[in-house]
């Protein structure tokens, strides 16, 4: 039955209440006339539809990042260090920064041996605030080396290093703390009567051992020295997109202990040394131009003449110089630390390939970038079917003969490339050995281990990273 309509009223939207009859009782239900419903269907047809067509704001895809350079150990070679950054890309004829967002990983050992510590040093420190403004990053982590001259381990600081600290007063300086040194020598004969073996007993040999610039380079070492403080603000290991890089290697004995623990230890360990080391100055028992060496002689010389003394020794003076002398057994001094270990060179294929393997599970990691033990061939090594690469090829070519400079460069693709001054070889090229890609499903590597299948590809001077090296021209 067609409803009467009141004027005006619009047919396509009227109601129809249709009454069916249920024995004596009738029920009544509301619902939508046929017209109504057609017009409601497609109103929201047409709403969904604007709603989809509507222009929202472009997502943009996130931006792939470029490439990632590590190179390991430097040994003052400021020539050589300058000649891969430039090859590679990252600086140009005036040493600034062109690298672009590239980071750039220095795995440690920046010092000794090499002419010129000061300006690898200040060539560094600049990229880091460069690279900064330009988007990219320069991670500098400390090595074996780094750490030596903190502590005063100068056994491979060579004389042109303490002259590169030199200036116009440092005779004046090196008079003084021989002034110095007398009269601390004079007011410890019971100490010196102790000692393994004597120190300096005439000028010219204490000159000698502490020539021009000693002085100045131990300062700029300290804690409130310019290198000193620039050192103790490293770490020693950094993870980046998946892949670790440090200077010696990650033990597996240590694989329960986070990254961020290891530097945290690294740095409590520097902390508690300085701290020692400034009470015991303070102490008058030691003077702050005393190298590693002579500190622990000292301290273990002390140690029997108080014992040997009727005078009740100090028991925090005691608790500090025993604290000091157990340094060798210390996380950032062990041989099987981070900044020392050298396994990874060291692990035959089978064993290095489950101990590489299981780190890497710990870690949730794709590599381990490492220096600090020179390759032979002088040439970047990739172990344990690219697992670990190993990265120091004697830069240093007067103390490592046959040495070479190099770079890793591990592109945003994953392409794992080494970079030599002559050639650029690929390591490790993930998207071609890909079965979607046509590839065999094998690394294209290589190595030194049985899954090796092919050999490397070696690349023009300007087919690297294409992204990367587009970036930075």
């Amino acid at each position: 039955m067609r409803p009467n309509r009141t004027p005006g009223q619009n047919p396509m939207l009227s109601l129809n209440f249709c009454g069916l009859a249920l024995g004596n009782s009738e029920v009544f239900r509301l619902s939508v006339c046929i017209s109504a419903r057609r017009t409601c269907v497609f109103v929201l047809l047409l709403t969904v539809s604007a709603v989809t067509a509507w222009p929202r704001p472009a997502k943009n895809p996130p931006a792939p990042r470029e490439s990632i350079v590590a190179i390991a150990d430097v040994h003052n070679d400021l020539d050589d260090f300058v000649a891969i950054l430039r090859h590679i890309g990252l600086i140009d004829q005036q040493n600034h920064w062109t690298g672009g967002k590239t980071i750039f990983v220095q795995v440690g050992d920046l010092l000794d041996r090499g002419p010129k510590p000061r300006e690898v040093m200040n060539l560094t420190m600049a990229l880091e605030k460069e690279s900064a403004q330009a988007g990219g990053r320069v991670v500098a982590l400390l090595g074996n080396h780094e750490l030596m001259n903190i502590m005063g381990d100068l056994r491979y600081v060579t004389p042109a290093n303490y002259a590169s600290f030199a200036d116009g007063n440092s005779e004046k300086r090196q008079k003084a703390a021989y002034d110095e040194y007398v009269k601390w020598r004079n007011s410890h004969a019971s100490l010196l009567a102790e000692l393994p073996q004597p120190m300096e007993l005439t000028e010219a040999e204490w000159m000698a051992r502490h020539p021009a610039g000693f002085v100045e380079q131990r300062e700029a070492f300290s804690p409130k020295g310019e290198y000193g403080q620039w050192l103790r603000g490293h770490s020693a290991v950094a993870q980046i997109d998946g892949i670790i890089f440090l200077h010696g290697g990650i033990h597996p004995d240590l694989a329960k202990t986070k990254i961020d623990a290891m530097n945290n230890r690294i740095r409590e360990e520097i902390k508690a040394f300085d701290d020692s080391k400034q009470y015991l100055q303070n102490e008058k028992l030691l003077l702050p131009f005393f190298n590693l060496q002579e500190i622990n002689n000292v301290l273990q010389a002390e140690v029997i003449a108080e014992l040997k003394s009727r005078v009740p020794p100090s028991n925090e003076r005691q608790a500090k110089i025993q604290e000091f002398l157990k340094h060798g057994d210390w996380f950032s001094v062990r041989v099987d630390g981070p900044l020392w270990f050298r396994g990874y060179d060291q692990w035959n294929d089978e064993e290095g390939t489950a101990k590489a393997t299981k780190l890497l599970e710990d870690y949730k990691a794709a590599h381990i970038v490492v220096g600090h033990t020179v390759q032979k061939s002088g040439r970047i090594r990739p172990r344990f079917g690219n697992k670990i690469f190993l990265i120091d090829t004697g830069m240093l070519s007067s103390y490592y003969p046959g040495g070479r400079p190099s770079a890793l460069e591990i592109c945003a693709d994953n392409k794992i490339i080494a970079v030599y001054l002559d050639q650029q070889v690929v390591l490790l090229d993930a998207a071609k050995a890909s079965p979607q890609n046509g590839g065999s499903g094998q690394n294209l590597a290589v190595g030194d281990g049985p899954a090796v299948s092919e050999k490397p590809g070696v690349l023009p001077s300007n087919g690297r990273c294409s992204a990367a090296t587009a970036a930075r021209q």
